[in-house]
């Protein structure tokens, strides 16, 4: 669990709130249910409007993820992939399809099974690319929802003010309700900015940057599932998907662990040309 976004928002409104309290004001005054009720349920509404159904029940469903989305570090996925590469070199690629019934990684599982069926290495390729593509389609679909969402919360806000303004202008009569009724218009604009600033827009991004590194996982993945296929020496097929990740991705343990286990392979390597 990556509990980035939760912990940024939370920092977010508790600045706020410490503004709020450092300047002597009132939360109260910015809890009114009527901006609060225009602001959030209209962006909502036109968001839904600019788009399709399932785009917004799909950007709804993405929250959680937005929330506690689950990051796999490269080096583990470097790991599991030189671990089948020394399971095929010693047993075969049929050996594969039992690793497949251990995996969890639907994604990783459909490779192995259909290289352990015999499926051609290119028609693979194109099989592996077409399905990155279609996840990262409904991922990215589910970002651009909350962006859009960020881009309309400021306007609607602002619309907000403008119908509370109309309202403070019918009571000039009443100069002693004026300051407070312009107080109030303003809480519209507050909250527009607010949500778009502090909800949509963070979730937004954190979507598009989640479904980045899942395609860039499941990237190495179906590199290193091909050179597996084509019978790469595990020791070089490490290297070579540790030089996929930019270094400060690639955690000092993982790569221990990941220089024991090529190790480890070279050394079968050098057993099997001396036998």
């Amino acid at each position: 669990m990556d509990p980035a976004t939760l912990i940024g928002i939370a920092l977010a409104f508790g600045s706020l709130l410490g503004m709020i309290t450092l300047e002597g004001a009132s939360v109260t005054s910015l809890l009114l249910p009527a901006p609060m009720i225009l602001v959030f349920g209209a962006t909502i509404a036109v968001g839904i409007a600019s788009g399709t159904m399932k785009d917004a029940i799909a950007g709804f469903k993405a929250v959680p993820a937005a929330l506690l989305g689950k990051t796999t570090p490269p080096q583990a996925v470097i790991d599991d992939v030189v671990a089948l590469a020394e399971k095929a070199r010693s047993d075969g690629l049929l050996a594969l399809e039992q690793e497949a019934e251990k995996v969890s990684d639907p994604f990783l599982r459909g490779a192995l099974q259909n290289i352990a069926d015999g499926t051609d290495g290119d028609e693979l390729r194109e099989l592996l690319e077409d399905e990155i593509a279609s996840k990262s389609s409904v991922q990215r679909n589910a970002s651009r929802f909350f962006m859009t969402l960020g881009g309309y919360a400021p306007t609607v806000g602002i619309v907000g003010t403008v119908v509370s303004l109309t309202h403070v202008l019918e009571n000039l009569s009443e100069p002693d309700e004026l300051g407070h009724m312009i107080a109030a218009a303003f809480v519209a604009t507050l909250w527009g900015l607010l949500s778009a600033n502090f909800l949509w827009l963070p979730l937004g991004m954190r979507l598009k940057r989640l479904c980045d590194l899942d395609v860039a996982r499941m990237t190495l993945l179906m590199e290193g599932v091909l050179a597996v296929q084509a019978g790469s020496q595990p020791r070089l097929l490490g290297e070579r998907l540790r030089a996929m990740v930019p270094a400060n991705a690639l955690a000092k343990s993982g790569s221990a662990k990941g220089g024991k286990g090529a190790d480890k392979g070279a050394a079968k390597d050098a057993a099997a040309k001396a036998a």
